[in-house]
Formats: C-alpha cells, structure tokens, sequence
C-alpha cells in the first residue's frame, strides 16, 4: 500500500485513534492489576508474619524448642516460603526450617525489617516478638522483647505472574488493533470509491466542467457529500451562466459605446482636420500679406498698428503650432525617428531663429555647442530646444540666456542646458508647469505670454524619445532646463557636410521661384512676399499650368508648391513631374494644412521639407536660402 494513497490515510485515520486507546486503556489496567498483584502478595506475607510470630510468643516465654520447630515446619508449607528462623532475644536459634540465603541483619526490637536481594529475587522478613497478651494478663505496663522470627521469601512467583500479565496485555492490545485493522480495511474498501469519485468531481470542477456531476446511490456512505456537491455545481453554473449572460450583455453595450466614440472621433478628426485647415489658409495668407506689408514705408501710427498686427498674427500661429504639435503627440501620430546626427547645425538654426528676438529684447544669447553626435529624433528635438529657449527668452527681462552642451563624466550622454536670468519658478509650481495650459501669474490670459502648452510638448516629446528631463529654478534667480541625450557611437556618425555660407539679404535677388497654390490669398500674399525678397516669381494653380510654365525654356531655381491641389493631384506629384520635364532636381519643399502624420512619412521619404501652415516668412526665407545654397536640412528644424 503507497504511503500517499486515499486508503492509507484512512487506515491512518482509523487506526490511531485505536492504537492511542488501546495503549492507554491496557496500560491503566495492567497498572492496576500489578499493583493489586503486588498488594495481594504483601498482605499475605505479612499476615503469614504475623501468624508465626503470634505462635512464636508462648514458645518463647517457655523456652519450648519444640513448639518453634514445629511451627517454623508448618510455615514452610507455603510455597514462597524459602527458610524460617526464630531467634530469642540473646540472638539465640531456637528453631530454624530450610536454607537460609541471605545473611541476617541487625535484628531492631521495636519494628519489622524487610531485607532484598535483587540478584537471587529473594526476600528477607524480620518481625519482633514482644509478650503483649501475657503483660496485658500480669496487668504490666510495657511490652517486653521475647525475640524474633526471620522468614525467607522467594520473589520469582510474583516476578512470572508479572510476565504472564504484561504478555497477556500485549497479546490483547494486538489483538484489538489486528481487529480494528480489520475494520478500517473494510471501511477503506467501502469509502474508497465515493471518495474517488468526489475527487473527480472536484477537479472537474476546477477545469471549469460545471455540467459535470455524481451518481448518487442509496447505499453511499458519502452520499450526503455527494448530494451537496452536485447541488452546489448546480448553483456554480447557474451563476455562471448569469455571469456570461451579464457579461455578453456589458460586452455589447461596451461595443455599441466604442463604436460611437470611434465614430464620433472620427467625426471629430475630420471636423478638427477641416476646421484646421480652412483656418491655416487664410491665417497663412495674412502672416505673408502682413510681412509684406511691415516693408513698407508707415507713418508712426500706421506702424504701431502693424506692429500689433504681426503680434496678433504671431499670436495666432503660435496657437496653431502648439494645438497642432499638441493633438499629434495625443493621438500618437508622432513616431520618434531615431538616427545619429550633430548637434551643431541644430545650434547654428536655434542661434539664427532667436538671434534677433533676444537682441531686440537686450538680452545676450549665448550658444555653446559642442562637437558630438547625438542619437535621437533631429525634428523632436529641435521642437524641445525651441520651446525650452523661446521660454527662456519670454521670462527673461534682462540679463542673459544659455543655451549649451557638455558630455557626462562617464562619456555615454550629452547633457543640454538652457539657462536663463529671469523671474524663475516658485516650488509649489515646479510639477504643475508641464501640465496643458498652466502658466505661472498669468491670470487674465495674456496671450502674449503663450498659452501654456509649450512645457507640456516639452515633457511628451522627452517622454517619446526616451531622455531625461530636470528642472531647477527659484523665483526670482532665474531657471535651469537640462535634457540627457545618448551620445552616438562613432560609427553610426553619418558624414559631415561642409556648409555653405549664407549670404545676407541678397540670397533669393534674381533667383525664380515657381509657386503652385490653388488658394488665390495665398498664392497672392507669397507671389507678393517672394517679390519683395527679390525673387522672380511664376505662379500656378495646378499641375497642367505649372508644368505649362516650363514651356518658356525658364526652369525655376526652386519649387514651393502647395500639397492638395485640384483634379486630385498632389504637390509631390507634381514636383516629380516637374523634375522630370526640366531633367534637372530642382530643390523644392511642400506646404500643406494638413496634420496628418502618414503625410509627413511621405514627404521624408521622397526628400522634401514639409512646412505646415501658417508658415513664418522667417522660417520660409531659412529655407529657401539653404535649398538654394546646396544645404538642405531636410526635417532637422523646419518641419
């Protein structure tokens, strides 16, 4: 039999609680039968003791020598009885029987003694014989000593006695237990299969098989078990069923909610993706127009009012930008581009947008960048260093800002710092900048402080790219921005371009520049600006007339071409088309309202520069200058 088997456990059950019983119960019994045994013996050793030695006193008295020997003979009849000695007070013997063992003691006179022999099992008996019947006659007063009487006893009757009792115990307690063995091997036959049966059902159970369920019979010792496992799986699956029903019930319920939320963001995307791009156009038209128009000459008056013109128009391309990058990180359509580049030509960019707005503020910008390649996404980063820096330069009223890098101790990262002399940031603020529209005592909305969304790119573009972000400032000392970036390995350094310089305002002076635009505002304010820059225009709306602008034998220094255009085309389409009719690559760039990212996938892989609108003239003028100049940043900035 196994040892952890159901009818092992059971035996086990059974049988000790048997065992414990009978042990104790032969145990108690077997104590008192010894000590009964044991008592019995002593009292009729000593009441035999007391008999010879009441017989012993007249002999005594008398000095009958005859009487005694005829006494010690008659207590020699009992068995136990080994040899008898009756001495007088003198120690005299006056009657012996039997062979004495063991070597008389002492002899008291006042008390009986009781001498062993452990290695021969005998026993030594001495009782006093004192004249009490014939003093109490004479009318003395005290007892006197006639002698004593010494019996010899042997142990070994009483020793077998014991051996046939605790053998008939032991006989018994096996007995019982062989018997209760019995028992519990039938109860273990009898209980066996209902309980084999139970565990099955359990662990069907646990596979989740509540159909599952026992056949009960009248004479199962666990019916009852039985009974109340199949009512329970009963009530297990009637809840499950519930449970599945509800659940099927939610589930659909849970469907019909999705699919109205999809739909209604899907509703949304394209109501956000029109609205976006019907207010881009004219936006883009009035931040051209209004550049065009600060050229020319004004009175005083005239010219505050555009210069709140271009702040209010820089205002609103601000929103855009920030709604814009903010919508795209929401919804996840920006995906981090990873690839080795140099900081230096992001620096240089950073130094040529904010140059001119620190200088018009007295502030002193300083850019210390730093021979190294970084790996990251050249566009997000750029959006980080811009947001970061345009803060900086927004909350500083004198003094300075730094922006500048340096490699960590361990050689691994690159840590970029932006720092500023300005009013810096109470502690109870530090967690909340970075959160979609809170800005520090800005209560009444000046937009011309922004809108509190540039910190909150900020903290999504670092979250996206991976790299640590740290703020240290205390109001009124001014603010630290530091960012870590992987430095590249030095194999995965692409090659370093030599740039070309830029020259000054003469860059785009006689250069033609072919401009496709079906929106007549915006073709119009670009026509107009692109000529006061210099450039020789030629204009078109769609691909059949631009491709017709060709005819002259005039092929365009460099194409700026709007993405949507009618009859279906594109402008990638139609820079390709171009292209291939002039048989030269003509540098170009796109210009869309749309925010769709897979547009922007597209754009990078064909090698164009996709600007969004509202374009900054500034931000143009960069880019024609260095499409023109054979130093084509591509995304790294002005995307």
């Amino acid at each position: 039999m196994k040892v952890n088997t159901i009818e092992f456990r059971i035996l086990q059950a059974a049988l000790l609680p048997a065992v414990l019983v009978a042990l104790g119960l032969n145990g108690i019994s077997t104590f008192n039968a010894l000590h009964d045994m044991e008592y019995d013996h002593g009292r009729i050793e000593s009441m035999l003791l007391q008999q010879v030695a009441a017989g012993s006193e007249h002999g005594l008295l008398t000095d009958d020598a005859s009487h005694l020997q005829s006494l010690a003979h008659s207590a020699m009849h009992e068995s136990t009885v080994r040899s008898v000695q009756i001495v007088d007070v003198r120690g005299r013997l006056l009657a012996s029987a039997g062979q004495a063992t063991i070597a008389t003691p002492n002899l008291p006179k006042d008390r009986a003694l009781e001498v062993s022999d452990p290695a021969s099992s005998l026993k030594l008996l001495v009782q006093p014989v004192n004249t009490v019947n014939t003093q109490a006659v004479a009318g003395a007063a005290k007892p006197q000593l006639l002698g004593h009487v010494l019996i010899e006893l042997s142990q070994e009757s009483l020793l077998q006695q014991r051996r046939d009792l605790l053998w008939m115990s032991l006989w018994m307690t096996l007995g019982g237990l062989l018997f209760g063995a019995v028992l519990a091997l039938r109860l273990v036959r009898r209980v066996r299969p209902p309980i084999e049966r139970v565990s099955r059902m359990i662990e069907r159970i646990s596979q989740g098989q509540l159909s599952a369920r026992i056949a009960v019979r009248d004479d199962d010792p666990l019916r009852g078990v039985q009974l109340g496992l199949n009512q329970m799986t009963e009530r297990l699956q009637s809840h499950r069923d519930q449970l599945e029903l509800r659940v099927h019930q939610a589930t659909e319920e849970l469907h019909k909610k999705i699919e109205e939320a999809q739909m209604a963001t899907q509703a949304k995307t394209r109501f956000l993706a029109a609205a976006s791009h019907d207010l881009r156009q004219p936006t883009h038209a009035l931040g051209m127009f209004v550049a065009r128009l600060a050229q020319l000459q004004h009175n005083a008056e005239a010219r505050q009012l555009i210069e709140n013109l271009e702040r209010s128009v820089q205002a609103l391309q601000d929103m855009l930008d920030g709604l814009l990058d903010l919508s795209r990180l929401e919804a996840g359509a920006i995906k981090a581009q990873i690839r080795a580049f140099s900081l230096n030509p992001v620096f240089d960019q950073l130094r040529a947008e904010f140059g001119v707005v620190a200088a018009d503020k007295g502030l002193r910008l300083r850019i210390r960048a730093c021979d190294v390649a970084v790996l990251s996404d050249p566009a997000l980063l750029h959006r980080i260093l811009l947001n970061l820096l345009g803060n900086a330069l927004r909350y500083t009223q004198q003094g300075w800002v730094l922006l500048a890098c340096r490699c960590t101790a361990d050689g691994t990262q690159v840590r970029i710092e932006i720092r500023d002399t300005g009013i810096g940031i109470a502690p109870e603020h530090h967690a909340a900048i970075f959160n979609e529209f809170y800005q520090v005592d800005n209560m009444t909305r000046d937009r011309s402080k922004g809108m509190g969304l540039g910190l909150n790119i900020v903290a999504r573009s670092t979250q996206l790219l991976g790299h640590r972000l740290q703020m240290r400032s205390r109001l009124g000392h001014g603010t630290c921005f530091s960012l870590e970036v992987p430095v590249a390995p030095t194999d995965a350094v692409p090659e370093r371009r030599v740039a070309v310089r830029e020259s000054a305002a003469d860059d785009l002076t006689r250069r033609c520049v072919l401009v496709v635009e079906d929106d007549v505002l915006a073709r119009e304010a670009l026509v107009v600006l692109l000529q006061s820059w210099g450039a020789q225009v030629q204009q078109a709306e769609d691909t059949a007339s631009a491709l017709a602008s060709l005819g002259n034998g005039v092929v365009p220094d460099v194409i700026v071409s709007d993405y949507r255009l009618p009859g279906g085309d594109d402008g990638m389409a139609l820079i390709a088309r171009v292209r291939a009719k002039a048989g030269v690559t003509i540098p170009a760039c796109l210009i869309s309202g749309d925010i769709d990212s897979a547009l922007m996938q597209e754009a990078q892989e064909a090698g164009l520069v996709l600007l969004h609108k509202p374009v900054r003239p500034a931000k143009l003028r960069a880019l024609l200058r260095h499409l023109l100049t054979g130093n084509q940043l591509g995304r790294e900035g002005l995307t």
